[in-house]
């Protein structure tokens, strides 16, 4: 009887080794497409990025390079262009402290005041969106427009006294860091209102029944539980703005004392046609963007976003 008591045991343990077998192979299966994309896009890519920052421009023909490992790149594109480094970081801090300041109300009024009003909720949201289907490059030509000296902006600046005939607003960092708040506004909006519409409001009227004031209910109780949504809003926000090159671009919002290493690269690469530099100024960026994310979550207590 011991014997023919440990046959069905046995054969169900077999058959539990067989179907975790079968569930490992179609995970991986499933996983399969996205490991490919990831490796022909990302991986790829970034390995020829950072062959290619090592690489010796070839002095007989202009533009070419051959393979090698050149250190110098890295110190002379650091010796060279680490204002441009400071000014993009200046700029994408700033524009992430206005897109927040600018956009937790926003989040706020929909996700928590407004969350059971569902047809008007949905309409601002859409609203929050909108930007999103007229191109990048349109929208920051028409603020150039609209902010250029023959503008509604400076004409109306001008009349009333706060500027001068021979100021101006396109060209200036004021035009870039306004560039880059409107256009990364959605990027911290979104995240923001994920997380604030996910909060018990019954823990805000909980702040109210203790007696605590309106502005302690929100500094004690409502902006602690939306960490997390800054911690994204700001990220989605800060690292595509330290590398963009459109809105400080002279055709654009910017002039020549507003460059950004965005732009430096991008001339590296189409214009001087330096690929070697262009690609060293490429990870450089990539690196300092990750040691600053890294640290930035660490410290704020959100290591699960890593």
């Amino acid at each position: 009887m011991a014997i023919a008591a440990l046959v069905p045991a046995s054969g169900q343990a077999t058959g539990g080794a067989g179907a975790k077998r079968r569930g490992g192979w179609i995970a991986a299966v499933l996983l399969l497409p996205g490991l490919l994309y990831l490796a022909l896009f990302f991986i790829v890519p970034f390995v020829s990025l950072l062959l290619t920052s090592f690489g010796i421009n070839d002095p007989e023909e202009y533009g070419a390079f051959y393979y090698g490992f050149e250190w110098q790149n890295y110190v002379d594109v650091i010796v060279e262009y680490w204002p441009q480094f400071l000014r993009s970081f200046w700029y994408a801090l700033l524009a992430t402290v206005f897109a927040l300041l600018i956009s937790y109300p926003i989040a706020y009024f929909i996700g928590v005041r407004i969350r059971e009003r569902k047809m008007l909720r949905n309409l601002l949201l859409v609203l929050v969106i909108a930007p999103f289907f007229i191109s990048f490059l349109l929208r920051t030509l028409a603020w150039k427009q609209i902010l250029s000296d023959e503008g509604p902006v400076v004409g109306a600046l001008q009349f009333l006294g706060f500027m001068g005939p021979q100021d101006h607003i396109t060209g200036t960092g004021f035009a870039v860091v306004f560039g880059l708040t409107y256009n990364f506004i959605p990027f911290m909006t979104l995240p923001l209102f994920t997380s604030l519409d996910r909060l018990d409001k019954r823990l805000i009227e909980a702040g109210g029944d203790l007696y605590a004031s309106p502005a302690q209910t929100f500094l004690r109780v409502t902006f602690p539980l939306s960490i997390p949504g800054v911690i994204s809003g700001t990220l989605l926000t800060f690292i595509p703005a330290a590398g963009d090159y459109v809105n400080a671009s002279q055709s654009f919002l910017g002039g020549p004392g507003t460059a950004m290493i965005g732009n430096v690269i991008q001339s590296k690469f189409l214009i001087t046609v330096n690929y070697p530099q262009a690609a060293a100024l490429s990870i450089l960026l990539m690196a300092v963007i990750l040691v600053f994310v890294s640290f930035y979550i660490r410290r704020s207590g959100t290591e699960d976003l890593l």
